[in-house]
């Protein structure tokens, strides 16, 4: 489930700060957000945990180092219409 805006807006500032560091620079490791943020590591592990909680940041593997995890912005899915979507809808009048 992806995050809409008012989610993102009753974050701390510190999750959106996080957010934009990986809006921007992503993706990076909690290590590489804590120096691109300045933030403590405790306090980007706290944003990344309300993050994910709300379906915004996804956990990977690390490769060049596996005791690390990679974190990365998650794709925003497109709202569905509550009718259907488009392929249930009537053609346009002014299609030919």
């Amino acid at each position: 489930m992806a995050a809409t805006d008012e989610e993102l807006e009753d974050l701390p500032p510190s999750a959106k700060l996080v957010f934009k560091v990986l809006e921007y620079d992503g993706p990076l490791t909690q290590k590489q957000i804590v120096q691109e943020s300045m933030l403590s590591a405790r306090t980007v592990r706290y944003a990344l945990e309300r993050l994910q909680e709300i379906g915004r940041v996804d956990e990977d593997v690390y490769f060049a180092d596996a005791r690390q995890s990679l974190y990365e912005l998650t794709e925003a899915e497109p709202a569905v219409e509550a009718d259907g979507g488009a392929e249930d809808a009537e053609p346009c009048c002014c299609a030919e």
